[in-house]
């Protein structure tokens, strides 16, 4: 069984569309929380992680960043391992 991929974007942030972009072309399901207007859940997510730009991105438990460092992992093959 795969692990949750989980997002919290906004609408129409680039990174936030590149992130599920990705992830629909490797056929990835995932969970998308739209927090646009939704303050305390971003404070929440920045104090959390320490990151603290949109998208934030979780595979299980863990935050892996945002789109930059998706597409890093799925550059090097890691993304498919990282879900396992």
């Amino acid at each position: 069984m795969k692990k949750e991929i989980k997002l919290y974007t906004w609408p129409h942030c680039p990174y936030s569309n590149g992130a599920k972009r990705l992830l629909n072309e490797r056929g990835l399901k995932y969970i998308d929380v739209n927090i646009y207007q939704n303050n305390e859940m971003r404070n929440e997510l920045e104090e959390k992680t320490n990151h603290y730009t949109v998208p934030f991105i979780f595979i299980g438990d863990s935050c892996i960043g945002g789109f930059e460092e998706l597409q890093e992992l799925d550059i090097r093959g890691e993304l498919e391992e990282l879900l396992k």
